[in-house]
């Protein structure tokens, strides 16, 4: 799969008359944001390139498929050349979607390869969710990366928000002061934006409605800019690993805010705490982590963080931070726990101590 930044090089070339259309594009991605702009420039292509008409398909329960086929094919009473999308909302297909994909895709490899001038009179495009690697690595993904373009659109991490934001402003023909005030405005803007890039957006074009083009002070921003971070349970084990208490004590304050289930939020660091203590078990005992985290399926950036965390901390650690995971697991289901502060927010502070750098 290629990343987002390929696909806009593609179609500038497509829009420069340098390239042209591929028959199949499939754009992979669990933000919205980043998902609705690429629609909106892939549709804007098509259309420069004559492909006016525009059907859309949602894969639900009951879905044909073979419905599918038959946009594909069908030209419209006008002779006008189409766009289909197909959405699939869950990312999996099904026994039946799996097989008529990987169908549709022998056959359109064999429709564009077996024609001269490579011209056709249908783009089709199909949008999924971010997919794990055994969807990326099943047959009728496969299918569908070898015929035509497949994109993944990755969420924009903490670290790589401040050069989002800047890119975002100068589209308004705004920016930050320079020196240590823009670094303090664009550190807060990111701490407010953090896990929701459709709010960011609105409140960037609200920035540009409120304020003239130029420079942008803090004062103006911190007027100007609600709060609409928005936390991920899942992203809070990623945070603990990556031992930044600031943004553990960040995170949980947004997640209590937001009135997150205690329960689930031990439960999913309980799992973390419990892989983490096995595969220190087995560097103890002299065997390959590297192999035993594959084993696991830990991908991405897990891969990255937890050798680090395995290197900052000892068994016992572990062992003390699976017992506090107990005792707040009691006091998610209203079990009083010696040991442990009287909110159970505090108990997940301190099990983030454990993880912290120091």
């Amino acid at each position: 799969m290629i990343r987002l930044e390929a696909l806009h090089s593609h179609l500038q070339k497509v829009q420069s008359g340098r390239d042209g259309l591929k028959p199949l594009y499939v754009l992979s991605s669990d933000e919205p944001l980043m998902m609705m702009e690429i629609k909106d420039v892939l549709r804007a292509s098509c259309k420069q390139q004559g492909f006016t008409e525009r059907e859309t398909l949602m894969s639900e329960s009951g879905f044909d498929w073979q419905s599918l086929l038959n946009s594909s094919q069908n030209m419209s009473l006008f002779g006008e050349k189409k766009l289909v999308e197909l959405s699939i909302p869950t990312g999996k297909p099904g026994r039946e979607g799996a097989e008529f994909l990987k169908t549709f895709a022998k056959n359109l490899v064999n429709d564009v390869s077996g024609s001269d001038t490579h011209q056709f009179d249908t783009v089709t495009c199909i949008y999924l969710p971010k997919l794990d690697g055994a969807t990326q690595k099943s047959a009728w993904f496969s299918a569908l990366e070898e015929a035509g373009l497949a994109v993944r659109m990755d969420a924009i991490e903490r670290q790589h928000l401040p050069q989002w934001i800047h890119e975002r402003l100068k589209r308004n023909d705004q920016m930050l002061e320079p020196g240590n005030a823009g670094t303090l405005s664009v550190e807060f803007m990111a701490d407010q934006f953090e896990g929701n890039l459709i709010a960011a957006h609105q409140e960037i074009q609200k920035l540009a409605l409120l304020y003239p083009v130029g420079i942008l002070t803090l004062e103006q921003i911190q007027d100007a800019i609600s709060k609409v971070a928005r936390y991920d349970v899942f992203e809070l084990t990623e945070t603990f690993l990556s031992g930044s208490m600031s943004r553990i004590n960040r995170m949980l304050d947004g997640l209590k805010a937001e009135g997150e289930a205690l329960v689930l939020i031990v439960w999913s660091l309980s799992e973390e705490v419990r892989t983490l203590r096995t595969l220190k078990e087995i560097e103890l005992q002299g065997s390959n982590v590297a192999m035993a985290m594959k084993s696991r399926r830990i991908w991405g950036k897990k891969e990255q963080l937890i050798p680090e965390v395995l290197r900052r901390t000892s068994l016992p650690l572990l062992e003390r931070a699976i017992q506090m995971m107990a005792d707040l697991d009691k006091q998610s289901k209203g079990i009083p726990a010696k040991d442990m502060p009287i909110d159970p927010w505090d108990g997940l502070r301190r099990i983030g101590g454990i993880f912290s750098i120091r």
